[in-house]
């Protein structure tokens, strides 16, 4: 079988995580081949979200240090299957489509697959004002780093653990979202995109939308110009309907 390491970042989930853990089709994953470990990062809780996410059969993973990067760096580390799947414990992601993104993953040869949250279907779930800015940086990051993801703020991937190995991420907050899609597309990495239905969020919001917002751009800018960038050509996949293969040429 094949090994399937789920890694979740939480922060003050605990009522939250019992509705995440039973989305997890974790049967039909094994069904169809797939050996499932979930980590959950518990990122300096205070409201025993470690004990609930154990009570509920999950992998423990501590990182007092807070920040968004900073728990995804502890789970990816901790991770050992051969792929990875992410997404946050806050109700918003839906885990019950893993099937099928691992169908696209595997049938697709892709290495890095992202998902796009900015389709219309999806707006009750979503602030305006947050829809607004996940458009406007993912404009400027498709601009800067001129790859195809319209979704550059998506926190659910699906990745080939050798994937992470290989790159070069630093942000420690809510700007590894980004790197990491921008890092995988300039290292050449074969990857596509998928539209996923976004659900509203349960529980307390912690984003601070305008610092986070700031933070990003901030950090676009200068992950776009800290080294040069290689010249290169990656094949991207759109897996939207129709399906068609486009180049996207970095500078």
């Amino acid at each position: 079988m094949s090994t399937l390491s789920i890694v979740i970042p939480a922060l003050n989930e605990a009522v939250n995580l019992p509705r995440v853990m039973a989305s997890i089709p974790r049967d039909r994953l094994e069904r169809e081949g797939w050996h499932v470990d979930v980590l959950i990062v518990d990122n300096g809780s205070t409201d025993g979200t470690g004990q609930v996410a154990l009570a509920l059969g999950a992998h423990v993973v501590h990182e007092p240090r807070r920040g968004y990067g900073n728990a995804y760096r502890a789970g990816f580390t901790a991770a050992t299957g051969d792929v990875i799947a992410t997404g946050d414990a806050d109700c918003t992601y839906p885990f019950d489509a893993l099937p099928r993104l691992l169908h696209s993953l595997t049938e697709d040869q892709v290495e890095f697959l992202t998902t796009n949250r900015l389709g219309h279907e999806n707006r009750a779930a979503m602030k305006r004002s947050h829809a607004v800015g996940n458009h406007v940086l993912s404009t400027v990051s498709r601009a800067l780093f001129r790859n195809a993801i319209r979704d550059s703020q998506s926190g659910m991937w699906v990745f080939r653990r050798y994937v992470w190995h290989q790159l070069r991420v630093f942000s420690t907050g809510m700007s590894f979202s980004q790197e990491l899609k921008n890092a995988a597309t300039l290292a050449g990495f074969r990857y596509a995109e998928v539209p996923i239905e976004y659900r509203v969020r349960g529980g307390e919001v912690k984003l601070h939308a305008v610092r986070a917002g700031a933070g990003n751009l901030a950090q676009l800018v200068g992950h776009r110009f800290r080294r040069p960038i290689e010249r290169c050509v990656t094949t991207v996949i759109d897996l939207r309907e129709p399906a068609t293969v486009a180049q996207s040429e970095e500078a």
